[in-house]
């Protein structure tokens, strides 16, 4: 059995919390930035997330925001989570990313999330 990387992470790492959720920066991050809002409470997906529970990771997720703008020369965002091993989930501990974008940080970012299947993520030349 392995132990659940987010129910055991160092007390250092977080940089945030509230009475249901924690913030940490993401260990393998895509941008400078890369933040993670996560619940407290061991759960695998956002459906079993209390009513509660999904107001404290939103607020949390708009207050990372803030900071992020404060911290980062950042021109946007991703927001996404992984909910299921098809999704690509592999921490089984409902997570949110919140990924700053930056002006120049590829070629074309059109499409967004779209880009998980590339030939469904221009779809406005069809």
């Amino acid at each position: 059995m392995t132990t659940c990387p987010f129910c055991t992470i160092a007390l250092e790492k977080i940089i945030a919390q509230s009475a249901h959720t924690f913030t940490v920066r993401d260990t393998l991050p895509v941008s400078p930035g890369h933040t993670l809002i996560v619940p407290k409470r061991h759960i695998a997906s956002i459906f079993e997330a209390t009513k509660d529970e999904v107001a404290a990771l939103w607020q949390s997720l708009e207050n990372a925001r803030t900071s992020l703008f404060k911290e980062f020369s950042l021109d946007g965002f991703n927001i996404g989570i992984n909910d299921g091993l098809a999704s690509g989930q592999t921490i089984l501990h409902l997570h949110i990313h919140l990924i700053p974008r930056y002006n120049g940080d590829m070629p074309d970012p059109r499409g967004g999330i779209r880009w998980i299947f590339p030939d469904k993520a221009v779809y406005w030349k069809d």
